[in-house]
């Protein structure tokens, strides 16, 4: 028999919420959640589950939520709460099945602040007529009572609760990751470093398993690379700037991040690489693609190769005390410009080609927030396009875009070679005008 519960939601990166909910709830095969009910300008949301593991299962990884609860009731006010409770038909079973057991109370607000007097709240849930010992610090059980106040205005909150909520707590979300890989703390990063709460929540969006490979084809200073970490995956990476690679040296690199994490044994290895040269070896299982591909903002995007090949024509052929210059360590390859359109083309490829049945590629796309100009999303046969979250800023925005590889059986819409970005980089300079 299925059970209700409670979810309570940040009220942040709400355009991401329900995509990691259900990312979440695919990666346990929890089906009985209906996303229908979910509202992006709602904290809360009702669903059914088998029991408790489901609910722990599907929560317990979740960044933008808050906890899950075993839902008791709700009403208006106090008095129509306490009705609700004793009405609901699980009200006795629950009342027993827990009656024994040390406990606490707790108390959660959202928009809002209560000037009830708590000790009396406490007190008018006598009728639940528990047994166990009150325990502040190690409860076996924390009932929790959850209000929704409504503001007065933008500067004023109200103090008098519009909806009340009443459950015991099941699982915290996993929020306290934000702070744990907060950039502040980080011992490496730089100015393009991809904020914690975002790189984790795409880890979940993307399915990161414990025990997976997971690629960022653009590590950087390893944002997703330390996302992926935390859940488990054992990870690798590559970028064509071998200074991110290198890091500050050997107390300030990629390494020493997932060592002060504690987190090594998750860390395989990052290598200076141009993507579109890629010498990962073909047999290498990758299980998830997780990445922010460079949008030619900090310098234009570039690759292997010579713009003027003709100049170089025989350059292969220089050596250097006997040595070929290219095989030399101090060696600078050539490099030429590369459209941002052409790069998101060889990652779907790639990803098409790599990833297992059922795989998933996430990256970030930037786009211009014109007016009347549709939005071109990249595009590729094999490979079905599940998410589409967008985080707006002020005259730009970027996506999160999370494909599914189904297969050369699969034969979905392709646009590879098409204008998407509309040379973003220049647009950006411009101030979009």
């Amino acid at each position: 028999m299925a059970k209700k519960y409670l979810v309570y939601m940040a009220q942040v990166h709400t355009n991401f919420r329900k995509a990691e909910l259900e990312s979440l709830a695919d990666l346990h095969n929890i089906t009985s959640i209906d996303f229908d009910k979910y509202d992006d300008n709602s904290p809360f949301l009702l669903v059914e589950l088998e029991n408790d593991k489901q609910a722990i299962d599907w929560i317990k990884r979740s960044i933008l939520t808050r906890a899950i609860y075993e839902y008791w009731g709700e009403g208006q006010d106090l008095e129509s709460l306490h009705k609700n409770i004793q009405s609901q038909p699980s009200f006795g079973h629950y009342k027993t099945l827990y009656q024994n057991d040390t406990f606490k109370f707790d108390f959660e607000t959202y928009r809002g602040a209560s000037k009830m007097n708590r000790i009396k709240q406490i007190e008018s849930f006598a009728y639940l007529n528990f047994q166990g010992k009150i325990s502040l610090k190690s409860p076996q059980q924390v009932y929790t009572v959850i209000e929704e106040y409504q503001p007065i205005s933008d500067n004023l909150s109200s103090t008098v609760p519009i909806k009340m909520y009443f459950g015991r707590l099941v699982q915290h979300g996993d929020r306290v990751a934000v702070e744990k890989y907060d950039l502040k703390k980080r011992p490496y990063k730089g100015t393009t470093s991809f904020e914690a709460e975002l790189s984790l929540v795409s880890a979940n969006i993307a399915q990161v398993k414990p025990g997976t490979i997971m690629y960022d084809p653009f590590a950087g200073t390893g944002s997703f690379l330390c996302a992926g970490g935390h859940y488990g995956a054992i990870v690798i990476g590559s970028d064509i700037d071998g200074r991110m690679i290198r890091g500050k040296g050997a107390s300030q690199n990629i390494a020493t991040n997932f060592k002060y994490y504690k987190e090594s044994s998750r860390f395989l290895d990052v290598l200076t690489m141009d993507f579109t040269h890629n010498s990962l070896r073909s047999n290498l299982a990758i299980d998830t693609i997780l990445c922010d591909p460079p949008y030619g903002i900090r310098e234009s995007i570039k690759v292997l190769g010579a713009k003027d090949p003709e100049r170089f024509a025989g350059k292969e052929n220089v050596e250097i005390d006997g040595e070929k210059a290219f095989l030399r360590r101090d060696y600078i390859p050539t490099k030429k410009p590369y459209a941002l359109d052409s790069l998101l083309d060889d990652v779907l490829q790639y990803a098409s080609e790599r990833l297992p049945i059922g795989g998933r590629l996430a990256f970030w796309m930037p786009t211009a927030n014109d007016e009347n100009v549709e939005t071109i999303v990249p595009l590729h046969a094999n490979l079905e396009l599940k998410y589409n979250c967008v985080q707006e800023f002020n005259k730009w925005s970027r996506r999160l875009l999370v494909y599914i590889n189904r297969g050369p059986d699969y034969h979905g819409e392709t646009n590879s070679g098409l204008s998407r970005t509309a040379n973003f980089r220049d647009r950006y300079f411009n101030n979009f005008n």
